[in-house]
């Protein structure tokens, strides 16, 4: 059976219709319709019904999927494993947030100068998606914020990170945490903080953009734990109240990871990197 029949019968079943499927995959709807058919024929049944809101399983459908999302995972492996066998040609990143604001740009200019002939795709997002990546080879490596605690991961490069404590020089700043994201390592840590100083009422303002989060600072809408690096990068480090927590009461240290059973061919090379 050609196991391409399979991932675009998991595509469908996972967008729920034929179009989507055929849109995720960048194929046509009539070649996904066609594939759908062949495969129904080398089964022998039906994998879907169609209906106006899209596609319902049938009951052997119900039973394929599992097999078939498995079949076409160790497929996507051995695909990874083949293209990197010998030479790392390509390189799949993912970077959360913040690493993309303060390390990814200087990553890019030294793997661009000692691999100018590798391809890096680059995928931004938090932590725990990214780690989901990762476990489904769907990424090579990964900046993330935290030791993973996964088993199947392993830290090829840790990165210090600089927190700063970050208030109003103007204003009387209020117990508000401004923060990226409610998956935010920076803002766990500021909480983590606020546990430190018995502090257990507080507002949370979440805005997706670091240098919106240091304007609305300096207005004394509240405060932040953002690493030095960004505060510098932004422009900043002279028009708040800065103040350096020690890591003894909060560490948020980037890490550089990937699959223990998908090593990049450039590990070692990884292992040495200074950002």
């Amino acid at each position: 059976m050609d196991s391409n029949l399979l991932k675009i019968f998991t595509s469908v079943v996972e967008k729920k219709s034929i179009t989507l499927g055929a849109k995720k995959l960048k194929v046509t709807q009539s070649n996904v319709t066609l594939r759908i058919k062949q495969l129904e024929k080398t089964l022998g049944f039906l994998v879907f019904h169609r209906t106006s809101k899209g596609i319902v399983l049938t009951t052997q459908g119900e039973e394929l999927l599992p097999f078939a999302k498995d079949i076409v995972q160790k497929m996507e492996e051995i695909e990874v494993r083949m293209k990197n066998i010998k030479v790392q040609n390509s390189l799949r990143l993912a970077s959360t947030y913040s690493n993309a604001s303060i390390r990814l740009i200087s990553f890019l200019k030294q793997i661009n100068t000692d691999f100018p002939s590798m391809q890096v795709d680059i995928i931004t997002n938090n932590t725990l998606p990214i780690i989901q990546l990762l476990l489904d080879y769907k990424i090579d490596i990964a900046f993330i914020n935290h030791e993973p605690k996964n088993k199947d991961l392993l830290v090829l490069n840790t990165f210090d990170n600089e927190l700063l404590l970050l208030e109003s020089k103007q204003k009387s700043t209020n117990k508000t945490i401004l923060a990226y994201g409610p998956s935010c390592a920076f803002y766990k840590a500021m909480k983590d903080y606020y546990t430190h100083l018995d502090i257990t009422e507080y507002k949370t303002i979440e805005i997706e953009d670091f240098e919106i989060i240091l304007s609305c600072i300096e207005l004394g809408m509240g405060r932040s734990l953002i690493p030095k690096s960004i505060v510098k990068k932004f422009g900043y480090l002279s028009k708040l109240k800065l103040t350096p927590l020690s890591k003894n009461i909060v560490d948020v240290p980037t890490c550089l990871v990937c699959r223990k059973d998908n090593l990049p061919k450039i590990s070692e090379y990884l292992k040495k990197l200074q950002l």
